[in-house]
């Protein structure tokens, strides 16, 4: 038998033959498709296997011959669980020995946070437990380390970054906190020139010579603090630092259609449980023989790896969500494409300016409707950081 493991589960028993004609029984079996095989020879008898399922046949064949057949072993998944049965007690206290150790390596044991203080650290337990996320919980019904990471990100603010490794039963995180002090680099003696026009309206200078003032008109590339500080005779060089903020303009197009198609999901979930045998999945749970159609359907799949005694096994559960989704139309009116432009505009100017920025106000300087689309012209007024640093240069003496 070329394949063993489909012998197994098959099953297939042993015989062995005694008396005249054996050669000639074994001959018919061939002719009739029976397949034969480990055959050995005895001193005055013949043994051999035939598959479980040709046992009918093959008493059917030998029959017509006088030779004697006698089961002398039996071999193969269903005589396991013929035995089984018999030891139903034994089998299922197995079983559920064997399920409960594979679930507890695939539970969390342990979360291990690093680099964090204990205020942090505690409001990432309070979050991590929001989210599901703590001990006890199985590993493959949990986020992904990946999408822990985003969510701790975005949950807790005084962290720049957090580093999620699903190790075993641990999950290892390292934490960079935003409050952790910067080491201070050198810097060459410079001056602070204003960036772009503007009209000053908060200044505050840590090093250097003030050259301009509150509410003064300036250019681009003015000169707002000078790095040399002292008297002529005995100048010195500073790298200049300070706050300056300052009133500008922007000028922003914007248009806005007026009808607008995008999706929107409808509340409609399909959700299959599959395991996943290297490229193989098979489903598990989430089959429905009712087959509803879904529209526009859009799916999204995560994949866990599953563990067992802290070895990583070759399979793996993956959920996968398929939700329904459809095409809405908005329609706008021409002042309400004129609010949408101008919020989208200021979104614009938000970007450039950074956080410190502020859009302080907005006119709208020009409008047209064409093709069903609105397009706008629009001038904000804003605070911005104006600062822009320069290195000192030194006049050469002709």
């Amino acid at each position: 038998m070329k394949n063993k493991w489909l012998s197994f589960f098959s099953g297939k028993v042993q015989l062995e033959l005694t008396g005249r004609g054996i050669e000639r029984l074994l001959n018919e079996c061939t002719r009739q498709g029976i397949p034969v095989f480990h055959v050995k020879k005895k001193k005055e008898a013949v043994s051999l296997y035939i598959q479980l399922q040709d046992v009918h046949a093959f008493r059917r064949v030998r029959r017509k011959f006088k030779c004697k057949a006698r089961f002398i072993n039996r071999k193969g998944f269903p005589f396991l669980l013929l035995k089984s049965k018999l030891n139903i007690g034994f089998t299922i206290g197995f079983a559920m020995f064997f399920i409960l150790l594979f679930l507890l390596s695939n539970m969390v044991w342990k979360i291990d946070v690093t680099g964090a203080k204990p205020e942090t650290e505690h409001q990432m337990m309070q979050h991590l437990n929001e989210i599901g996320v703590k001990k006890g919980h199985l590993q493959f019904l949990m986020m992904s380390p990946e999408k822990i990471q985003k969510s701790l990100t975005n949950g807790i603010d005084n962290i720049t970054w957090v580093g999620v490794d699903l190790k075993g039963t641990t999950i290892h995180m390292k934490v960079v906190e935003k409050n952790e002090p910067e080491k201070e680099k050198y810097v060459s003696p410079r001056d602070i020139v204003a960036k772009k026009k503007a009209t000053i309206t908060r200044m505050f200078v840590q090093k250097g010579q003030p050259m301009a003032a509150i509410h003064d008109h300036v250019e681009k590339g003015q000169l707002l603090v000078s790095g040399l500080i002292g008297s002529e005779e005995q100048q010195q060089e500073v790298a200049s630092k300070a706050e300056i903020y300052g009133e500008t303009w922007y000028r922003s197009e914007v248009t806005v259609p007026l009808e607008t198609l995008f999706n929107v999901y409808t509340g409609k979930v399909r959700t299959k449980h599959k395991l996943s045998f290297g490229s193989l999945a098979i489903p598990i749970w989430g089959m429905t023989f009712k087959k509803e159609e879904l529209k526009h359907p859009k799916t999204e799949q995560e994949k866990h790896s599953l563990n067992f005694l802290g070895f990583k096994l070759p399979i793996s559960y993956i959920k996968e969500q398929t939700r329904e989704s459809e095409e809405a139309l908005r329609k706008y009116t021409k002042e309400e494409a004129v609010q949408e432009g101008i919020k989208m505009g200021k979104l614009d100017v938000e970007d450039k300016i950074g956080e410190n920025g502020e859009v302080k106000s907005e006119k709208v300087l020009h409008q047209t409707v064409e093709n069903g689309k609105v397009k706008l012209i629009i001038l904000y007024q804003v605070i911005e950081d104006i600062v822009q640093t320069t290195p000192i240069v030194r006049e050469t003496e002709e």
